[in-house]
């Protein structure tokens, strides 16, 4: 796929006439865009499962009080029991693919037994599953008008509250989200 025709380190945010509940009002990192599909991580939807669940599930006892609090998001509807941690750049883990410059992606456990014992990354999203496009289904959902893209933010990634994510991502392109149509159409 040519460098410019990649979606890989943009935020996908859901139209507002998105039908598939899955994506329904989300922002979608896009980690990996490539000539064999795509893969994301939505990054404003968590789940009621806090990380010192997840800790506990994984055996790692005396986890860190402050990083048990943290939510663990719904990273997509592909593989929910797989674990991925998107983080900033500051660390680098076994698996870990440059999202960004800011932003790794990890899906190896390394992070996680660094992040429960007080360390690892400064910022950090932990998400269970992920988004997946076979190829071509990313770019003909992009013709559909079912996204709007931009480019990642970090800001938004990490700092921004998750309520508010999908309408932020929006305002780096100048829309206010809440005042368009949920139909789609071709001028």
């Amino acid at each position: 796929m040519e460098a410019t025709k990649t979606l890989a380190n943009q935020l996908l945010i859901a139209m507002p006439g998105m039908e598939d509940p899955n994506f329904n009002s989300t922002v979608t990192l896009i980690c990996e865009h490539n000539d064999d599909g795509a893969l994301g991580i939505v990054i404003n939807r968590p789940l009621t499962l806090k990380l010192g669940g997840l800790f506990e599930q994984l055996d790692l006892d005396g986890a860190d009080p402050l990083t048990s609090e943290n939510p663990v998001l719904m990273g997509g509807p592909v593989g929910p029991e797989r674990g991925f941690v998107l983080h900033d750049s500051t660390h680098s883990y076994e698996h870990s693919l440059a999202v960004s410059g800011e932003i790794n992606l990890t899906l190896s456990r390394d992070v996680i037994d660094a992040m429960a014992k007080g360390g690892g990354p400064a910022k950090s999203l932990v998400a269970l599953g992920y988004a997946g496009w076979e190829p071509g289904q990313l770019e003909e959902e992009m013709l559909a008008n079912s996204w709007l893209n931009v480019p990642t933010s970090a800001d938004i990634v990490f700092d921004h509250p998750f309520a508010d994510r999908w309408s932020a991502a929006a305002q780096l392109m100048g829309v206010d989200i809440s005042r368009m149509s949920p139909d789609a159409g071709h001028a």
